[in-house]
């Protein structure tokens, strides 16, 4: 089996990770909705300890953070009112970090959170991490990609589920997960497998 150019490749883009200390750090969606219920996530665990590694070396490196919640409403699993709709503790919001609150999969969508960025005087690089992979990640990278931001993407910070694939078989959630951060690295940012490759850059 061959393996096919990336678009970005054939586009010439560069594919040189961001360095923490010159990118703005955007953790999406980090929700107890996602560690338990009916939308607990294959990895959700492990994700969010990467997830806590990477906000605590952003915090290190002086790097400009923003948090992303979805609300979904007062009785729903995305209920930013409640406990479960809570971002989790492990990497919870400080004091003076903004927290942005979307309901579209895409974070730029009908919220400030490009405006944020522009009041932070940020440059073009953006890490991105969070949940879903397959949905506010993937969505948001090329949200991100689309206004002329260069996002890089954290893989072990991530997560999703599995779900049913249109022929009726199970996509399990490690092949979905892989097809969207494929999928992002096709065009719209660079991936990065760990929060290592991006500690010290």
């Amino acid at each position: 089996m061959s393996i096919s150019m990336t678009l970005r490749t054939l586009s010439g883009f560069d594919e040189t990770p961001a360095g923490l200390a010159e990118a703005t750090l955007v953790m999406i969606d980090y929700q107890n909705t996602y560690r338990t219920g009916v939308m607990k996530l294959e990895g959700a665990e492990e994700a969010v300890a990467a997830g806590a590694r990477l906000l605590a070396a952003a915090r290190a490196a002086g790097t400009r953070i923003i948090h992303v919640v979805n609300d979904g409403g007062e009785g729903t699993p995305y209920d930013v009112r409640s406990e479960i709709g809570a971002i989790s503790p492990e990497v919870a919001p400080l004091d003076g970090e903004p927290v942005v609150v979307k309901r579209f999969p895409n974070a730029f969508h009908e919220t400030v959170l490009e405006k944020t960025l522009r009041d932070l005087g940020v440059g073009e690089h953006l890490v991105l991490a969070g949940f879903m992979t397959h949905m506010c990640v993937a969505f948001t990278a090329q949200g991100a990609f689309h206004l002329g931001y260069r996002p890089t993407v954290v893989a072990e910070a991530s997560a999703t589920r599995a779900l049913a694939a249109p022929d009726g078989t199970v996509l399990p959630a490690a092949a979905l997960h892989n097809a969207a951060l494929t999928t992002i690295g096709d065009l719209f940012g660079v991936v990065v497998p760990t929060v290592d490759a991006l500690i010290g850059r």
